[in-house]
């Protein structure tokens, strides 16, 4: 069971490595042909102050620690719901950040997967929301590690007997276990709040923004995280006021709005001070969270109704959607989703095309 995220530095001084791998991924940032040029620029000059950034956050980011618990505990779920399929190994690979992806490869075939030996390997995406930036990202990068170390350029077969099988867990935006997770962690903050003003308390859903260009060529992001969103209310039965916004935007080009740190701005201006930042679109802490949410938007905002909405991390209520996600993939035998083989209408990018081409024709293997 592979965990893919886009990961983050554990030390400070890892980030310049890991802003060299981001600010290079066209499918991520796209900086068009002076990408090799830009990015390592880019990179260079945000080192210090991101390194400034993390070193306040507790010198890096608990992305990793979060994601091998959380495949750990889930995988002893898997064991007990699903012998026929036991044991099942956690793995973690992140894009940008170790363990990367090949490096992840190479500890399957250390640990008895592939070369000749078979077995069988589930992609899991702990970005919940499909998007070409993120999760098309990491699954272009697998299928890239696995042409290299076990397809046509590793072994001059497109499928070599005795290769590892691969399906794809790729999108969960409304499951249940998901919904009700971030149901209760918001639950739980509105508790802190007067009696008299809880009702009136405005949720704000924050997730990561894209660049318009790649919301413009038909990315489903938007509409996901949307689709979280509301059914994420329906379970609160509309308690309260709410809004999606977001977060992170990189650069002078246009991305999708309204960023969340101008809509708390706008908010206080209009006189509403108590509102709960919710991070709809992370499974877990690291900078986005700890630092953006909560040391710029809600330290800036210097308003004691300014709160947030706690991560998943280790919710049991989480881990055992986790699980259930997992358990409803494996008794499948589906290789992908549907969705995930329709290409965006405006996309030109043939890692895309290959990379879906291969998933898809992993089911007649499973």
């Amino acid at each position: 069971m592979v965990f893919m995220n886009m990961g983050g530095p554990s030390k400070t001084d890892e980030v310049h490595d890991f802003l060299s791998r981001l600010f290079a991924d066209g499918d991520l940032i796209p900086l068009g042909r002076l990408q090799s040029y830009l990015g390592p620029l880019i990179a260079r000059r945000r080192t210090p102050k991101i390194q400034k950034q993390y070193a306040e956050i507790g010198g890096g980011s608990p992305i990793r620690k979060w994601s091998e618990y959380q495949c750990a505990e889930m995988c002893k779920i898997l064991d007990q719901t699903n012998p026929e399929t036991a044991p099942h190994k956690p793995y973690v690979a992140f894009r940008y950040a170790d363990p990367l992806t090949e490096e992840m490869y190479q500890r399957l075939f250390d640990d008895g997967f592939g070369q000749g030996r078979g077995g069988r390997a589930v992609a899991f995406t702990q970005y919940p929301q499909y998007s070409c930036s993120t999760t098309g990202s990491s699954l272009n990068e697998l299928w890239k590690w696995r042409t290299r170390l076990e397809g046509k350029k590793g072994t001059g077969e497109v499928d070599p007997a005795g290769s590892i099988k691969w399906s794809v867990i790729d999108r969960w935006p409304v499951h249940h276990g998901l919904v009700e997770a971030f149901a209760q962690n918001i639950q739980t903050q509105l508790a802190t709040y007067p009696p008299e003003k809880r009702d009136n308390v405005v949720l704000l859903f924050s997730a990561h923004s894209l660049p318009m260009s790649v919301v413009n060529r038909g990315d489903p992001y938007p509409a996901e995280v949307g689709a979280t969103v509301y059914a994420v209310m329906q379970r609160l039965n509309f308690s309260n006021p709410y809004r999606l916004c977001w977060q992170s935007q990189v650069g002078p080009s246009a991305w999708l709005g309204a960023q969340t740190s101008d809509t708390v701005e706008g908010y206080i201006k209009k006189g509403q001070t108590d509102m709960v930042l919710v991070p709809i679109a992370f499974t877990s802490d690291h900078i986005e969270t700890l630092f953006e949410l909560d040391q710029e938007v809600i330290g800036e905002a210097n308003q004691p109704g300014m709160k947030r909405a706690e991560s998943l991390n280790g919710n049991p209520t989480f881990i055992n959607a986790l699980a259930e996600l997992a358990q409803g993939h494996l008794e499948s035998r589906q290789a992908c989703s549907k969705q995930m083989l329709l290409r965006c209408p405006g996309c030109v990018n043939a890692k895309c095309l290959e990379s879906k081409k291969f998933f898809a024709g992993q089911e007649n293997l499973l």
